[in-house]
């Protein structure tokens, strides 16, 4: 579309594009009468190529009209107006600044997980309101889920919804976005709650993982992979996930629908019980405490800030007291240490090899070498201990700068070590 930007439409005076999509340009506009501002969605349906397409979406419009001024909830967006007059064909909404959850969605920029977990209880209740008023949402995604300027969250665009008591022909077929759809939704089963419900699972995956349950290079890879795989498991992404989360996110998204949460009101309610245990967590060493700690390791040093939380991320935080195994020689180990505190020592056979201290690094092998994962050398703690373990296998889930700075450290490390041994042997040998 190539429209040229109106200086007023109806009783409302346009400011600017918020965006456009195939059949609606979106313009943030002034409600002169009530002093505020609003989005306005201008329909150009008349622009589809052909007369389906066009009755489509003008489908899709009514159906997104005839909820003004019919749902009133903190967490839903609120259409105020809707004309349908002629050739104006514009719904007027409650203006909402932050943009969306989408930009949450990725490694670089994840929400703590309390928060993660915040957001979709609130999700969850507003469907559960939108379903006690007939209303089936049926697309359900981060993009959907905008952010007021007080960081709360409002559902928008109901235009796929399945509204129960709709007067017009409720719109039918394969609807959604096919990365967020149930199996059933993908084939074109009856509208239910259980499919919001399973869309709202993939949200609060992506929230945590940074990314989606599944990895497809197109839409019919996606669609296959929704109907006959599991996802990959959260924790391979965000191992710092507590336990009851991750069943949550498991139970909303079960294939098998006797298996999923019948109702918006379990899944809120699960997702309830967690507050309690992730304030115990909240008690221990905050995020950004043990950011400054990784900072100032030498490991890190040439670590950006946006790397460095993705580490944290994808690390987990662990204590040990005096004289505790960390890795035992001969078994098979697929994670690599980095000392953040306190000393180990690493033997072989028994002998003495070297003392590890904070911003050294061990376990490394496992990363270099899959093919021998059996460990070559003990690691025990000398005094109290504080390491971030990395599982191996994360490495690939990082960005590109972020391996590469990695797998420059590895090799630093193992130049470092070939260096002391040369001078070790070189000292035994006089």
């Amino acid at each position: 579309m190539s429209f040229q930007q109106p200086e007023k439409i109806g009783k409302y005076n346009v400011i600017s594009e918020l965006g456009r999509g195939s059949s609606a340009i979106v313009y943030l506009s002034e409600d002169t009468f009530n002093k505020r501002k609003v989005a306005l969605k201008l329909a150009h349906f008349e622009e589809a190529e052909d007369p389906e397409t066009r009755e489509r979406f003008h489908k899709l419009f009514l159906n997104e009209a005839s909820l003004a001024g019919k749902l009133n909830h903190p967490n839903i967006v609120g259409v105020l107006d809707a004309v349908v007059e002629g050739d104006d064909h514009y719904i007027v909404m409650e203006y909402v600044s932050g943009g969306s959850l989408k930009k949450f969605c990725n490694n670089a920029n994840l929400l703590p997980i309390r928060q993660a977990v915040l957001v979709t209880f609130k999700c969850a209740r507003a469907l559960d309101y939108a379903y006690q008023n007939g209303i089936i949402h049926r697309d359900i995604k981060p993009a959907n889920i905008l952010l007021d300027d007080r960081d709360d969250i409002k559902i928008s665009d109901f235009g796929t919804a399945h509204i129960s008591h709709a007067i017009q022909t409720q719109i039918g077929g394969f609807l959604g976005s096919p990365a967020y759809m149930s199996p059933e939704q993908i084939n074109e089963a009856p509208a239910s709650v259980q499919g919001d419900i399973y869309s709202l699972g993939v949200v609060i995956y992506e929230l945590l993982a940074g990314r989606l349950p599944y990895d497809a290079v197109n839409s019919v890879g996606m669609i296959n992979k929704v109907l006959t795989e599991d996802p990959i498991p959260l924790t391979d992404f965000r191992p710092d996930v507590p336990q009851p989360v991750i069943d949550i996110v498991k139970k909303a998204m079960a294939k098998d629908l006797n298996e999923r949460y019948k109702s918006w009101f379990d899944m809120a309610k699960d997702l309830a019980d967690t507050f309690p245990q992730m304030e115990k967590v909240n008690q221990e060493i905050s995020s950004t405490e043990k950011f400054n700690s990784l900072r100032q390791l030498r490991f890190f040093r040439n670590f950006k800030d946006s790397e460095m939380w993705e580490v944290l991320r994808m690390g987990a935080w662990e204590n040990y007291s005096r004289e505790q195994n960390l890795i035992i020689e001969g078994d098979l180990g697929y994670a690599f240490y980095v000392m953040v505190k306190g000393q180990v020592k690493v033997t072989k056979g028994g002998q003495l090899i070297n003392v590890l201290k904070a911003g050294d690094c061990f376990g490394e092998m496992s990363t270099l070498n899959n093919a021998h994962p059996a460990r070559t050398a003990s690691v025990q703690s000398v005094s109290e201990v504080t390491v971030l373990k990395i599982q191996a296998h994360l490495l690939e889930q990082l960005t590109e700068g972020c391996q590469l700075r990695f797998n420059k450290e590895f090799l630093h490390t193992l130049v470092e070590r070939l260096s002391w041994t040369s001078d070790l042997l070189v000292r035994l040998n006089r």
